[in-house]
């Protein structure tokens, strides 16, 4: 009787025995796996022609006076939602001053912030959202099952208005979130940041 060779390539018994490896859902886990010796190519951008710096880096990052966003005097008021609306356009982001957060507050923020991402992934997978516009959202990249390039951060977004959200866990968190919230809640920023929009976009009002 003739023998059957069997198709493709013979797998030793050990081999299939071997579990598959574990799935990596976050990059704080992808970073701290043993063996990692360079960022997979996922999270790698393709340089583009027009990819180039649209400010020079000699320039100071923006910095906005908030005590002057929310001054009585029209002037000054304006000159600083221009110079913010300069900053959006130019750079997308800026630093802010005279804001009344304490500097011990900000720190306790990020200690809180670091405990959270410390937590183990189950208890930072209950924050999970759903939907980009949930109000707890815990994840990596923006949206892993569409996105064909991944972004390297993991991030947990919360909404603060109009209602006051926090995650249950670390339990300090909720404290120092609702601190600097009350403190600001005086301001009426729905008028503020209309006001904003309307010097910086007047062609959309």
């Amino acid at each position: 009787m003739a023998a059957i060779a069997p198709i493709g390539p013979q797998l030793s018994q050990p081999f299939l025995s071997q579990p598959p490896p574990p799935k990596l859902t976050t990059v704080k886990a992808l970073s701290e796996s043993p063996g990692l010796s360079s960022i997979p190519s996922i999270y790698t951008f393709p340089k583009q022609p027009n990819h180039e710096p649209v400010s020079d880096t000699k320039e100071p990052i923006p910095t906005i006076d908030f005590s002057l966003l929310i001054s009585s005097k029209p002037d000054e008021r304006s000159k600083t939602i221009r110079e913010l609306g300069k900053a959006c356009r130019d750079w997308g982001f800026f630093m802010v001053t005279n804001h009344g957060v304490p500097e011990r507050m900000m720190k306790a923020m990020i200690e809180v912030c670091r405990e959270f991402f410390e937590l183990t992934e189950e208890e930072k997978g209950e924050c999970e959202g759903k939907h980009v516009l949930d109000p707890i959202r815990y994840g990596t990249s923006f949206n892993p099952s569409v996105d064909k390039i991944l972004y390297w951060r993991d991030y947990l977004k919360i909404f603060q208005h109009p209602a006051f959200h926090s995650p249950s866990n670390p339990p300090s968190f909720r404290f120092f979130l609702f601190i600097p919230l009350d403190r600001f809640q005086k301001t009426n920023y729905v008028a503020l940041f209309n006001e904003i929009l309307k010097i910086t976009y007047p062609y959309f009002f």
